[in-house]
C-alpha cells in the first residue's frame, strides 16, 4: 500500500538520539535550546518555546493570553480537531467560519463579519502549508486589539509575500509530529516577537516554574525553584529535539522532493473533468499534503478504487462545527459543508518514488475516463 503521508528516519536521526542516550540527559535540556536556537535562526524570530505537540503550542499560546469565560476565538472549521480543542482548553468559545473555495484556507472576509465585542483572537490556519491572506487580517486585528494566533502546523518552511511563516502574527505554532514537514517523532513550537507573551509562556510549559529554566538548558537539575503561574508538563525533550536539528538539515531536500511531486500532480490532473484542483503558490509554500476535490458525488468511489489498487488516500479534514461537542457552536458554512463532501488527500511525501508517483496518477486518470460509464452517483 502506498500510505497517504510517511515521515523519513535516517540513520544520522538515529546517532543523534544515541548522543542523547550516551548523556543520561534525556528529558528538557541543551539539545532543546539548540533547537529552539536553530529554529529561531532559521525562521527569524525572536523567540521560540519548543514544547511536546502543536496541540500544546497552540493551548499555551492561547494561555498566555489570559482569555476569559465568553471570550471569542475565530478559526475555520476546515482544520484539525486540535485547533479547536486548544481554544476549549484556553477556556474561550470557538467561532467557526466558512473557507475560500479555492484554496480552503480561512475565508477573511467570513472571518471579520463574525468578528464581536468578544472576539479576543482570531486563529487562521495556513491549509495544506499555502498562507492564509495575512494581509486582509493584521491590519483589522491591530486597530481593535485583537491577538492574530496562527495555527501554522502544516506550513513550517512556508512563506507569505516572502516573509516566512513565523513572523506574521503575534503567535505562531508548529508541529513536528511525525508526518509534518519535519518531524521530532513529536513536538512542536511557539514563535513570536513579543517579549510579554514569550515570557508568559515560558514558565508555562514546564508547570509554571520561572527560575529552572537555564539550569536544565545545562543539562543541570536545581534542587530549587519557584511556581509563579499556572502552567503545564508542555516542554520537548532532548530526543526529540536531536530528531528535530537532524530534520532541519535535511529541509532542503525534503522542500523539493515534495514541490517536484506535487507539481507532477498538478501536470497530470489539469483538466480532468470530475475533478477541481486547488490553487496553489509554489513558490512560497511547502506543501504538507496534495488534496483534489472530486465532483458528482465520486469521491468515495474514487478512495474505494484507489485503495482496492493499493494507494492510500484521505479526507482532512471533518469540519468542527458538524462534530457533535460543538453542536452549540453549529453555524452554516456552505463551502465548508461541500468540500468535506468532495475533498481527497493523495499520497506525499519525500521517499515516494516517481514509479509510485505515476502509478498513483495513472489509476486517477484510469478511474475518471471510465467515470462516464458509472450512472449510479450514489456513494
Amino acid at each position: 500500500m502506498i500510505p497517504v503521508q510517511r515521515p523519513y528516519l535516517g540513520k544520522e536521526e538515529l546517532e543523534a538520539v544515541h548522543k542523547v542516550f550516551n548523556t543520561r540527559w534525556l528529558g528538557f535540556g541543551s539539545t532543546t535550546k539548540e533547537f529552539e536556537e536553530k529554529l529561531c535562526r532559521f525562521l527569524g524570530a525572536r523567540y521560540i518555546v519548543a514544547v511536546n505537540t502543536g496541540t500544546s503550542a497552540l493551548h499555551i499560546a492561547l494561555a498566555a493570553l489570559d482569555l476569559q469565560p465568553g471570550d471569542e476565538v475565530i478559526v475555520p472549521s476546515l482544520t484539525f480537531v486540535a485547533s479547536v480543542q486548544a481554544i476549549l482548553a484556553a477556556g474561550a468559545r470557538p467561532v467557526f467560519c466558512d473557507v475560500y473555495a479555492d484554496t480552503l484556507n480561512m475565508d477573511t472576509r467570513d472571518a471579520l463579519r463574525r468578528v464581536t465585542q468578544h472576539t479576543r483572537v482570531i486563529m487562521p490556519v495556513h491549509y495544506g502549508g499555502l498562507a492564509c491572506e495575512m494581509d486582509d487580517l493584521l491590519p483589522f486585528a491591530r486597530e481593535r486589539k485583537i491577538w492574530i494566533v496562527e495555527d501554522a502546523a502544516h506550513a513550517f518552511g512556508s512563506n507569505y509575500k516572502g516573509r516566512k511563516v513565523g513572523t506574521l502574527g503575534d503567535v505562531t505554532c508548529f508541529s513536528f509530529d511525525p508526518i509534518k514537514n519535519i518531524t521530532c517523532g513529536e513536538g512542536g513550537a511557539v514563535a513570536t516577537d513579543n517579549d510579554e507573551i514569550a515570557n508568559r509562556i515560558i514558565p508555562k510549559r514546564i508547570l509554571g516554574i520561572d527560575n529552572d529554566t537555564w539550569s536544565r538548558y545545562r543539562n543541570e537539575r536545581n534542587w530549587f525553584y519557584e511556581v509563579t503561574v499556572q502552567g503545564y508538563r508542555y516542554h520537548l525533550s532532548n530526543i526529540n529535539a536531536a530528531i528535530g536539528l537532524e530534520q532541519l538539515k535535511r529541509f532542503d531536500a525534503f522542500k523539493a522532493r515534495k514541490h517536484a511531486i506535487a507539481q507532477r500532480y498538478d501536470e497530470a490532473f489539469q483538466g480532468i473533468k470530475g475533478m477541481t484542483l486547488l490553487t496553489h503558490n509554489w513558490v512560497e509554500t511547502f506543501p504538507f499534503f496534495y488534496i483534489v476535490r472530486v465532483l458528482n458525488k465520486q469521491r468515495d468511489k474514487l478512495m474505494k478504487y484507489l485503495k482496492e489498487n493499493g494507494i492510500g488516500t484521505g479526507v482532512h479534514y471533518i469540519p468542527n462545527h458538524i462534530q457533535p461537542l460543538f453542536a452549540d457552536n453549529r453555524v452554516s458554512l456552505p463551502i465548508t459543508e461541500q468540500a468535506f463532501d468532495e475533498i481527497v488527500t493523495l499520497p506525499l511525501y519525500y521517499e515516494m518514488t516517481d514509479a509510485e508517483v505515476e502509478l498513483v496518477i495513472s489509476h486517477i486518470l484510469h478511474f475518471f475516463k471510465t467515470a462516464d460509464l458509472r450512472t449510479d452517483s450514489s456513494p
